[in-house]
């Protein structure tokens, strides 16, 4: 049997199967795709889904890199349709490691049930499903055979490595929202203009939050250029060398990440106001990147992500504070820039990226 697409629709069973793993592999997500209105978050769950197998697989720390690009090669054609999701499912679940937990196991054997649900999505949704999984997938095993243990050669790296596991996801969200509402599609070039850096601004906020959890495990997704216009050096790094040269070079980075973050802003304000449910859900993730890069910022010594994560009373406070300004775009750049205040701010390059391309 060649791929799923023509074969089955989705059950109820698949529906809710959706909904219950969805918490259990984001409880982020879990709190933010509600917001959305139906429509959208039956399809942007499932999109979520997608990316997430497609890290599954990229993560498994005991997996061979050969096995990983040819598991992501048969990934990529089953969300085409071109290749049975069972068939798949059942040979990745039996090589996944312990290192996956226990939902992304059973995500996994759940395959054919998150994809049958993808082939029930109308063309538009479909294409824009298969194109972010095919740049998503591709780029990932292009870092898989890179040694990040010393960080990326530079910004344009780092920027690279953002567009594959984060930009490429705002690219399918705005073709997702695009589809949903005419009133947003009449925006679609100014979004798509500000998509990738929406990505970036939260990409780049987890990497800063994540420094030394990901040196722990030989891994470093910061650009050596940067520290080394600090006089910082990557190699061998580790918490004891958090001196003032890293700090600055980190400082550096945190005004980069601030910058996409006020184009997040620039984003969400161009959805009309009366889609509350898509301005929550991209208010409720800037408002807590911003405030995880107060934070770091705030301590630029820290030596644990759990050091600068925020609180559930801030997660609390973003929902509630933008709950309220949703519809009020001057109050929402007045409260963005009253968090933002203290934060260094860097200008970014007219292209963050060049990699599109690969569409």
């Amino acid at each position: 049997m060649i791929g799923d697409r023509h074969n089955n629709l989705p059950s109820q069973a698949d529906e809710a199967y959706q909904q219950h793993i969805l918490k259990g592999v984001s409880r982020t997500f879990a709190l933010t795709i509600p917001q959305l209105p139906p429509a959208l978050s039956r399809v942007i769950s499932n999109a979520y889904l997608l990316c997430r197998i497609a890290d599954t697989i990229e993560d498994d720390k005991h997996l061979p890199f050969s096995r990983k690009y040819e598991f992501s090669k048969q990934f990529i054609n089953v969300v085409s349709g071109n290749k049975s999701a069972t068939d798949f499912a059942d040979a990745l679940y039996l090589e996944l490691s312990a290192s996956a937990s226990e939902d992304e196991h059973d995500l996994i054997q759940h395959t054919p049930a998150v994809i049958r649900i993808t082939h029930s999505f109308n063309p538009r949704q479909q294409a824009a499903l298969e194109r972010g999984i095919r740049i998503m997938a591709q780029g990932m095993t292009q870092y898989q055979q890179t040694n990040v243990k010393d960080g990326l050669k530079d910004q344009a790296d780092m920027d690279s490595y953002c567009y594959f596991v984060a930009g490429v996801v705002g690219e399918m969200l705005t073709e997702l929202f695009c589809d949903y509402s005419e009133d947003i599609e009449r925006h679609r070039q100014q979004l798509m203009q500000l998509a990738v850096s929406f990505g970036q601004g939260l990409q780049m906020t987890n990497i800063l939050k994540d420094i030394w959890d990901d040196q722990r495990r030989n891994m470093c997704w910061l650009p050596r250029d940067v520290f080394e216009k600090y006089g910082a050096d990557l190699k061998g790094i580790t918490v004891a060398d958090n001196g003032a040269a890293f700090q600055q070079a980190l400082g550096h980075l945190i005004g980069v990440a601030r910058t996409h973050l006020t184009n997040a802003l620039r984003y969400t304000l161009l959805i009309p106001v009366h889609e509350t449910g898509i301005r929550r859900f991209c208010l409720w993730a800037l408002g807590m990147a911003l405030l995880t890069l107060r934070k770091i910022n705030s301590n630029r010594a820290f030596t644990s992500g759990q050091e600068v994560k925020i609180s559930r009373r801030s997660v609390k406070a973003t929902i509630l504070s933008t709950n309220l300004l949703t519809r009020h775009d001057r109050l929402l750049r007045l409260l963005f820039r009253m968090i933002a205040r203290g934060l260094p701010d860097e200008d970014l390059p007219e292209k963050i990226n060049t990699l599109t391309k690969v569409a």
